[in-house]
């Protein structure tokens, strides 16, 4: 539980909202509001993906940067650019691969093969 709220959680909300859409308001509708209903559905899953996955996500991105000595992506890319990591290509391509998979863990986890999903 998220204290000091009580029960529905945020999560709990977002799916509520994202059940009614695809359940109600998809089967009620067609054309324009449909397919604007469709992409809803698919930004709350992201949410719900996100709120899920998101904190430990943050967490192994954060100790990745920090084994580059970086302290963010802009300066990863600065590392990059001036050659300061061109001794750690294998572990600049390591950080790389994983910060995509998170950005697909959310965005859409149907682009990632089954063993390297990580979905709620």
């Amino acid at each position: 539980m998220n204290e000091p709220h009580d029960a529905p959680t945020i999560a709990q909300l977002v799916e509520a909202v994202r059940e009614f859409l695809e359940r109600d308001v998809m089967a009620a509708t067609e054309g324009r509001v449909r397919f604007h209903t469709r992409v809803a559905v698919n930004v709350l899953k992201m949410v719900e993906r996100e709120l899920e996955l998101g904190p430990d996500q943050v967490a192994d991105h954060r100790a990745a940067l920090e084994r580059l000595g970086v302290g963010d992506e802009a300066a990863l890319a600065a590392a990059i650019r001036s050659g300061a990591l061109d001794d750690r290509r294998d572990d600049v391509l390591d950080v790389l691969r994983q910060t995509v998979r998170a950005k697909l863990e959310v965005a859409n986890p149907g682009y990632l093969s089954p063993g390297m999903r990580r979905t709620p």
